[in-house]
C-alpha cells in the first residue's frame, strides 16, 4: 500500500472563485481517484499584507511562512495562475520569489493555467516552464491550461480538457506511484 502523497496547490488567482481554481480542482480530483493525496491550497490572494509587503523571506509573517514550508515540504506541487498581460499573475511569481532556490528541487511540479482564450496557452512553455526550471523542479510534460470558453462559471465543461488532463496525469502516473512506494519503503 502507498503513503498518502502531499499535494499542495499554489493558487495565483486574486479571487476565491476561480476558472484557476476550477481547472486546479479537476486537476486534484483526478490525482485522488488514482492516489491517496492529502490536498492543501495556498491562496497568494489570502496571504496579507506581510506577504505583499515583504522584500525578502525574512519579511513574511509566521503564517506565511507556513505557506511557503508548506510548498517546500510537498511531495506534489499544483502551481495555477490565470494569464494576465501575457503571463502568470503577480502575487504568484511574488510566492514564488520567496521560495528557497533549491526548495522544489526535483520535486513533481503539476503547471496549470486559464486565460480569456487560445492565444495564451503557451504560458505553460514560455512562462511556467523556465520559472520551475530555475528550482530544478521536476515539471510534468503535459501542463493543462483552460480558457474562458472552456468553462460554465468554474465548472470545466469542454471534454477536451477532461481528456487532456487524463492523458497527461496517466503519463506521469508511475513516477507518482513510485514516489508514493518509495517513500512508503524509506519509513518503515
Amino acid at each position: 500500500m502507498s503513503r498518502t502523497l502531499r499535494v499542495v496547490v499554489v493558487n495565483g488567482s486574486p479571487n476565491e472563485r476561480s476558472k484557476t481554481m476550477g481547472l486546479a480542482g479537476l486537476v486534484t480530483s483526478r490525482l485522488n481517484e488514482a492516489l491517496p493525496i492529502e490536498l492543501h491550497q495556498v491562496d497568494v490572494y489570502r496571504l496579507g499584507p506581510s506577504f505583499t509587503g515583504a522584500a525578502m523571506r525574512e519579511d513574511v509573517s509566521p503564517e506565511v511562512e507556513l505557506q511557503i514550508r508548506l510548498v517546500e515540504e510537498a511531495d506534489v506541487v499544483v502551481a495555477a495562475t490565470p494569464v494576465f498581460r501575457a503571463s502568470y499573475s503577480g502575487m504568484f511569481k511574488h510566492f514564488f520569489d520567496l521560495v528557497d532556490q533549491y526548495g522544489l528541487a526535483n520535486k513533481p511540479v503539476i503547471l496549470v493555467a486559464t486565460g480569456g482564450s487560445d492565444r495564451h496557452a503557451l504560458i505553460i512553455e514560455h512562462e511556467l516552464r523556465p520559472l520551475f526550471g530555475f528550482f530544478q523542479a521536476a515539471t510534468a510534460p503535459v501542463g493543462f491550461y483552460a480558457n474562458t470558453g472552456d468553462f460554465d462559471g468554474t465548472l470545466v465543461l469542454n471534454g477536451e480538457v477532461y481528456s487532456r488532463v487524463e492523458v497527461g496525469l496517466n503519463d506521469i502516473m508511475p513516477q507518482l506511484k513510485a514516489l508514493a512506494d518509495r517513500e512508503e519503503v524509506a519509513a518503515v
